[in-house]
């Protein structure tokens, strides 16, 4: 699957479950172990494990491996791996104290549209 239509299908899915927030990275140059990195603040535990769910199910209906998910249990800060794209959906605290977005801060932030494909 090309790597634009999958960015797009996550950001489908966390804008319908109204995660906010979603930042898009491209992580090329600084990583061989994936291609972007999505960031997206939930504002519960529930609210968390459902956008975690729905991410899952839209990807795989594409034929795309969930090769791993943590923080389910606790919904606090859940990460997704899908390959060639890693997600962190967070609760605003936990996302603020980490910082993800500084951490990959040499990374090209990617406005949303354009990483998703372009506007609807």
């Amino acid at each position: 699957m090309r790597l634009d239509r999958l960015v797009k299908a996550i950001v489908d899915a966390l804008e319908d479950i109204k995660g906010r927030d979603i930042v898009v990275l491209d992580v090329r140059r600084m990583t061989a172990l994936f291609d972007k990195v999505v960031v997206v603040s939930g504002d519960s535990a529930r609210q968390n494990k459902a956008l975690a769910n729905h991410v899952q199910d839209k990807v795989k209906a594409l034929g795309v491996t969930v090769h791993g998910i943590e923080g389910t249990d606790s919904g606090e800060w859940v990460l997704l791996d899908l390959g060639a794209v890693v997600v962190h959906i967070m609760q605003p605290a936990i996302r603020q104290h980490y910082n993800l977005e500084e951490l990959w801060g040499d990374a090209a932030a990617v406005p949303r549209r354009r990483a998703a494909g372009g506007a609807r």
